[in-house]
């Protein structure tokens, strides 16, 4: 007997409904082999652990199917929902019982095909489907970005609509959500918080790609409350890859195309007290202008490090206020010395063109810096900071994955501007 392990689990409420597809009866002349005849209406041979009816199955309780009387054996079960997801079971060795080895789905439509043999080895078979009842809470997931085209460091993520805690409940939901790259580019999910996962791949995602992203978790029990809805798919392309690698302590920024120098740019960098962050960052927006205030970073007005300026061409790479952006006021120092609270800064026509040139995901990565590393999360896209063998900690499909593989959380936005 065969069958496929592969189920959606379930909810709770009343009892098995059974609406019966009858099954033909016995006809034509046998040749002499029982495979020959048509299979037997099997009604009458087995038995379902449920009432017929209009009533629902309460998806807990095991779907059983059993031999009447000492005559025949069943020989396959085949238990499908209407998205055809196969509900995985046992068939004893004597053929006289089968039953589901998983929970029901909730408010799902099976259809069951029994197959059978008498005593004489004549073949029978049976269909019925019913439905169970739904669930009362429900888990649901949204996928972000929107759709549209980014850049190839942009991390796919998924926002649960309640917790979930435990290793075993974030396995379930993990192995629902489903990312297909084409060119294929394997990757894994990282548990941000409880409520929060990214998705990236091993290295950046490949340029002119497209990224399908969705959830299987209709109907599969999370906990023994809570249960998996419907949730809305996404689909993604990427661009070229563009790289933007700022030399803070050569004061210049490589931008490559592709694999392949586009252009090299003067710079200033974060002096001390302010040095700009090193690490890959991703573009997380682009502004044209931008109104930027040393109080918004704790400097006092009216000090000799306070500032209100006009800024153009911003491209935001952290939520607390780090650009790269024109800053004309420091031209005499780009490519010689770091003079920003944090920012990248360059000419008019440079920061045009990087404003042009790059999209949201596009990767600006900082070495040569005095300043501190970027973190993963809570400031911005840090994900590609993690190397590999960390980011699959943060599954819990990883072996040996704590139940709470991140200490850090996601935190509110807070728009900082600092030039």
């Amino acid at each position: 007997m065969t069958h496929t392990p592969r189920i959606r689990t379930v909810v709770s409420c009343t009892l098995l409904v059974v609406t019966l597809v009858a099954g033909a009866t016995a006809c034509g002349e046998p040749d002499g082999h029982p495979l020959s005849v048509r299979p037997f209406d099997a009604a009458g041979q087995v038995s379902f652990n449920g009432p017929s009816g209009k009533e629902k199955a309460d998806p807990e309780k095991p779907l059983e199917v059993t031999v009447k009387g000492d005559g025949g054996r069943i020989t396959d079960v085949t238990a499908v929902d209407a998205d055809g997801r196969h509900l995985a079971g046992e068939l004893a060795a004597d053929g006289k019982r089968w039953h589901s080895t998983v929970s029901l789905a909730a408010g799902a439509r099976y259809t069951v095909k029994v197959s059978t043999e008498d005593e004489d080895g004549a073949p029978g078979s049976r269909t019925l489907t019913f439905d169970t009842t739904s669930a009362k809470k429900l888990l649901k997931v949204s996928f972000g970005p929107q759709k549209g085209t980014y850049g190839v460091g942009q991390p796919i993520t998924a926002e649960l609509s309640v917790p979930v805690k435990g290793k075993a409940a974030r396995a379930t939901v993990e192995r629902a959500l489903k990312v297909r790259s084409t060119p294929a580019a394997s990757g894994s999910w990282y548990w941000v918080d409880d409520k929060n996962l990214h998705y990236r791949p091993q290295e950046y995602w490949p340029a002119n790609a497209t990224i399908d992203v969705r959830s299987n978790l209709e109907g599969i029990k999370v906990t023994s409350a809570l249960y998996g809805a419907a949730s809305k798919p996404l689909k993604l392309t990427t661009g070229d890859r563009i790289e933007a690698v700022t030399d803070a302590s050569s004061h210049s920024m490589t931008v490559k195309r592709n694999g392949e120098v586009i252009n090299t740019i003067p710079v200033t960098t974060g002096k001390p007290g302010f040095s700009t962050r090193n690490g890959v960052k991703v573009v997380l927006g682009k502004e044209y202008y931008v109104r930027m205030r040393g109080t918004s970073i704790g400097i006092a007005e009216g000090s000799s490090e306070s500032y209100d300026l006009p800024v153009y061409y911003a491209t935001r790479v952290t939520w607390s206020g780090e650009y790269v952006h024109a800053a004309p006021w420091s031209t005499g120092s780009q490519g010689n010395a770091n003079v920003s609270h944090g920012c990248t800064g360059m000419s008019m026509d440079n920061a045009e063109w990087f404003y042009e040139t790059v999209r949201q995901g596009d990767i600006v990565k900082v070495v040569g810096s005095i300043g501190d590393m970027m973190t993963p999360f809570d400031n911005g896209f840090g994900d590609w900071n993690l190397s590999w063998e960390k980011w699959q900690e943060g599954s819990a499909l990883h072996e040996g994955a704590p139940d709470s593989p991140v200490r850090n959380t996601v935190q509110a936005a807070r728009l900082r501007p600092h030039v």
